[in-house]
């Protein structure tokens, strides 16, 4: 896997918005989280969003479910910046645009009770797309001059997959044949140049499987054709090598010594049945076949020509204490 060395800094040291995609089932949300993590121990006070009405961040850092306002989740120690979260549901955003640029108010609100809001971005979603990547604009453009808003050195957003990542950031191709001139239409504008410059990087999170992989290639072709700026490829939940290669090597022919292994084993004051040393053998062979896929397909990922990070499977699944351990290694590999 290549990645950038850390003293050549982060290929992405200007970006302000972090966006994490992914095929589900890949641990996308657990990324995001990591990542923002990564960030505010250099010492950055981060916002990390959520547009899937999932709860996912409140879930991973085990707080209550996230209403549509900036929380405070982590208070990084010194030296380390804050993490902040937010969850952003549709018919908020719609609320507060329409107070922002037509100061409805109690109106806006009666509309959302008779269901127009509902109705509105159901028949068009690009609008919606439009409504939540506007507010994911709003934070990332404040400055300390924005009343009665906390500022954030940089943002990340747990996006929806990597099948419809490119058309939710595509917004102004979302709203062609919809809206020409317009509030909405300046908001689309605004939305995609943040998005084509340099202050964004989209991060996609595979692992070592033909479809994720390949969603990922289909992912990163879509996103380069609508000018959209690729960021790091994220391996996720890679198994730990337990044999080296020759030991994989004898595995996979069917030639590792049972004897030895049993000799082994009883030195450690082991009773060692030849159920045991089969089964042991066994699951050598189904390891080594399995790591030999997996090389596959990282084959296949340094061939993306993108800067590519590698985070482990955890045997213990994920609380706060592993999503710090992911964070350093995101960190230790120079993604932030």
């Amino acid at each position: 896997m290549s990645s950038p060395s850390r003293a050549s800094g982060s290929p992405w040291d200007r970006a302000r918005l972090h966006v994490v995609t992914g095929k589900g089932g890949t641990g996308k949300s657990t990324v995001a989280a990591a990542l923002a993590l990564a960030l505010a121990s250099r010492g950055k006070d981060v916002l990390l969003c959520e547009v899937e009405a999932r709860q996912g961040i409140a879930q991973l850092f085990d707080v209550a479910p996230l209403p549509y306002e900036e929380r405070r989740i982590v208070a990084g120690p010194e030296g380390s910046g804050d993490v902040h979260a937010l969850a952003i549901d549709i018919e908020s955003a719609l609320l507060e645009y329409l107070q922002m640029y037509y100061r409805l108010g109690r109106a806006g609100k009666a509309l959302d009770r008779f269901g127009v809001i509902d109705f509105a971005t159901t028949i068009a979603p690009g609008v919606r797309d439009v409504l939540l990547t506007g507010k994911i604009y709003e934070v990332v453009h404040r400055n300390k001059r924005s009343k009665n808003a906390r500022t954030y050195d940089a943002v990340v957003l747990d996006a929806p997959p990597t099948g419809r990542i490119a058309q939710f950031l595509n917004v102004n191709g979302e709203l062609a044949g919809l809206a020409k001139v317009g509030p909405i239409r300046n908001q689309a504008d605004n939305v995609m140049t943040l998005l084509q410059s340099g202050l964004t990087a989209v991060h996609l999170v595979t692992v070592l499987e033909d479809m994720p992989v390949q969603e990922t290639a289909d992912g990163i072709v879509e996103l380069r054709a609508a000018r959209l700026p690729v960021g790091g490829v994220i391996v996720n939940l890679a198994r730990r090598p337990e044999l080296d290669d020759e030991e994989r090597d004898l595995a996979m022919a069917g030639a590792l010594d049972g004897e030895v292994l049993r000799s082994d084993l009883e030195r450690a004051g082991l009773k060692v049945p030849q159920t045991l040393v089969d089964g042991l053998l066994d699951e050598a062979v189904e390891h080594s076949e399995r790591r030999a896929l997996e090389d596959e397909q990282r084959g296949r990922i340094e061939g993306l020509d993108v800067p590519t990070f590698e985070l482990p499977r955890l045997a213990d699944g994920i609380d706060l204490g592993s999503l710090y351990e992911l964070a350093a290694g995101l960190r230790d590999q120079g993604i932030v």
